[in-house]
Parts: structure tokens; sequence; C-alpha cells
């Protein structure tokens, strides 16, 4: 199986009201500390050649800021983000949102022998720090793999491709769950299995795609019902 985040595990609120913004905040400060850092003058630079110019490292934060706003999936942005993210986590600033039928769920389909995948927009190292900081406690150790745009875009169908074969399934064998149309053609392209998770604020259609409400309303054979 293989999850997205944003509006599927995670509520987009959270995303967007309070990880986005936390990140936009502390990012002037966190470039001006850690900037020597080898990994984060990588993103940097990574970063800086993306935006086309030889922007300094002031105008530099004004353009991720910028990138935020607009919800743009740029990797070493991502990064960048993940870096701040993680120090927000530890100092306790916020936990990983995960919506109440996730943890249950996610224990049944491991018990299941169901091996669980993420691909997310985030980079890997937010990922693992969501899932490590939920109200439940640290979900990572039910996961087997994460995904993010390393791989390639989450409209691109070849990114579903090489997911399966990093996975080592046919994509026939994989379960891709997301709210996003796009996404979910992508997957079906390459035929994987289809299903978007009609969280709150998520609408269709979604075409040939199945729909669920949540992750409990997944009939998944060998695996046990879920706890009421």
């Amino acid at each position: 199986m293989l999850l997205d985040i944003e509006g599927t595990t995670t509520s987009l609120s959270f995303v967007h009201d309070t990880l986005f913004p936390y990140a936009a905040e502390h990012l002037g400060d966190y470039v001006r500390r850690h900037r020597n850092v080898p990994e984060v003058a990588r993103l940097l630079a990574d970063a800086r050649a993306y935006a086309g110019g030889d922007l300094d490292d002031d105008a530099l934060v004004e353009r991720m800021r910028a990138w935020i706003a607009a919800d743009q999936q740029i990797t070493p942005l991502k990064g960048l983000q993940g870096l701040i993210w993680e120090d927000g986590y530890r100092q306790g600033h916020f936990h990983g949102h995960v919506y109440p039928d996730v943890p249950e769920s996610l224990h049944r389909w491991a018990q299941a022998g169901i091996r669980l995948y993420v691909f997310s927009s985030g980079s890997v190292h937010a990922q693992k720090l969501l899932f490590g900081h939920t109200p439940a406690g640290d979900l990572n150790p039910l996961f087997s793999g994460h995904f993010d745009t390393r791989i390639g875009g989450k409209r691109d169908a070849d990114s579903y491709r090489r997911i399966a074969a990093q996975i080592g399934l046919p994509p026939e064998q994989i379960l891709f769950l997301s709210d996003r149309r796009h996404e979910l053609d992508a997957a079906a392209q390459v035929r994987m299995a289809t299903a978007a998770v009609l969280r709150e604020g998520v609408h269709g259609p979604f075409g040939p795609h199945r729909t669920v409400p949540d992750f409990t309303a997944l009939d998944l054979p060998g695996t046990p019902e879920p706890m009421h």
C-alpha cells in the first residue's frame, strides 16, 4: 500500500496552517545559523540554481517564502522545510497530526502482512518527523519505505513505475491512496490500484477511482475487521 500524506493521513489544515507558516517564519533565522552546515549549504545551492539567478541569502529566503505561499513542490525547499520542522518537533512547538482512524488502520494492515509505503511531496525526512511525533506515538516502524519528489513528480506516471520497481512488486499489486485526482490518474496509468480518500474539504469527481470516507472503509482481503 502506497499512502499520500496531505489530505489523506494528515489534515490539510495542519500542513497549511501549522507547518508551512512555521517554516516561513523561521526560514531566515535558520539559514543564517546553518548556512555553513554542508547539508544546508547544498540545499541552498540547489534552491539558488532552481531560482535561476545569483541571489544572495536574503533574496533567496524571500523567494523560498514565495514558493511556500504558492505551495510549490520544489525539492531543495522541501528539504529545508524538513530541517526546520525537526527543530519545531524537538522543541515541542507542535505534534504530527494524523486522523484518528490512521494509527489503528496502519497497525491492522501491517499485522496482516501488508507492506506500507509513503509517497509525499514533503521530503522523506519531513515524512519521518511527522509520523514519528504523532499523539499515537512513533508510527515509523510500521512503514517499509518512503518516497519524495526525488523519485519524480506526483502527477508523473513514471514516478509510480519507479516506485513499483523499487518496492519490487508489479504495479497491479500496489494500492495507492490519495485525495488528488491527478495523482490517482498518474498511478492508474501504470495499472496501480487506486482509491480516493474523501476527508473533510475533499470533493470529486474522481472518475473511475474508488472512493472511501476514511481508512476503516477499506475492505482488504486477509485483514481483520476495524475496531469500533
